[in-house]
């Protein structure tokens, strides 16, 4: 099988093409990757001399482009996103265009070229948010509350609307947040691991009480990989990792691992329109795939700041294309 994997120089795509190529040994992989702030084809340097694996540089909205590849593969991968909810309330435009156009490149493309099976990543923020109790399901209506969110949604949709319409072979997941290797040091996680390391203090939204469900990466990957071999073409599912944390226990987490404590916490301004609180409930893939989330949040946590130590000339060039005062910039508007 040859897939098309898009957006898979970022955090999540990366991984999976390690984890596939890994997994699947007669696998080929077409990497499709814009190289924007988040992608990084040092993350794929294991394999770049692999005679499975090709990395093209270009955008999703290239339809040229995107023709010229759904010709030669048998399977689309779509994780080409924008992602960072600060980034889409500073530039909602680029986020509409990655998002929602490229998704119908891709789609129109897998569709002229022989009705290609198309697998959809998205994301459980196209669900608004949750109150203290409930979960996201697949029968969760969509309430999405930021610019991210809104374009994902969008996506989503017409990713439904083409098997609906033109019986395109697909399927979509809804994850919760991810964490482990080759994050981003934007994001909470290794942002504030890698502050530690430099001996910077780690900048909490407001109080620190937003919730959110946290899988490590390789499991939500294993899950991609049992929907694209046996899940139900036409039909959603959600990925979480049975680990819901507030922002400031994680932070007290990650500040023991490192033998610090409130000493090194600093309460910044809070992102415009922060959703409360996300989780996510997997019985339907549990119960159709057998799929479940391997590692305990401890447990890939502490994964996940041992690699952060040990890869610093990963992380240390990307820390200055991190937007500084984000949240602040936001309210210049």
């Amino acid at each position: 099988m040859k897939l098309l994997v898009t957006g898979g120089a970022g955090f999540i795509g990366s991984n999976f093409i390690l984890y596939i190529l890994r997994k699947h040994k007669d696998y080929k992989i077409v990497n499709l990757d814009k190289l924007t702030y988040a992608g990084n084809k040092a993350n794929l340097s294991s394999v770049e001399n692999d005679a499975r694996y090709r990395f093209v540089k270009g955008d999703v909205c290239d339809k040229e482009l995107v023709n010229s590849l759904l010709k030669e593969v048998d399977v689309v991968v779509h994780f080409a996103a924008e992602s960072h909810v600060d980034r889409s309330i500073l530039h909602a435009d680029e986020f509409v265009k990655t998002n929602v156009l490229g998704t119908q490149v891709l789609l129109d493309a897998a569709l002229r070229n022989g009705k290609k099976r198309f697998h959809h990543i998205s994301t459980d923020e196209v669900f608004g948010e949750l109150g203290e109790t409930g979960k996201f399901s697949e029968k969760t209506p969509y309430q999405p509350r930021s610019p991210y969110s809104a374009s994902k949604a969008a996506a989503d949709h017409l990713v439904k609307a083409y098997f609906h319409t033109f019986e395109l072979p697909v399927t979509i997941s809804n994850c919760s947040n991810n964490y482990g290797s080759f994050q981003f040091p934007e994001k909470l996680i290794p942002l504030f691991i890698t502050n530690l390391i430099e001996g910077k203090k780690v900048p909490v939204y407001g109080k620190g009480l937003n919730i959110r469900d946290w899988i490590q990466v390789d499991d939500h990957n294993e899950g991609v990989d049992l929907i694209l071999h046996k899940g139900k073409i036409g039909e959603t599912y959600c990925l979480g990792g049975n680990a819901e944390m507030r922002n400031i226990d994680i932070t007290n987490m990650i500040l023991k691992e490192f033998g610090y404590g409130n000493e090194m916490l600093e309460y910044v301004q809070d992102r415009k329109g922060h959703d409360f609180r996300y989780a996510i409930d997997f019985t339907k893939i549990k119960k159709e795939l057998g799929w479940y989330p391997k590692h305990t949040f401890e447990q890939g946590l502490k994964e996940t700041i041992k690699w952060y130590k040990n890869n610093e000339k990963w992380w240390k060039p990307l820390k200055k294309k991190i937007i500084k005062d984000i949240t602040g910039k936001q309210n210049l508007k």
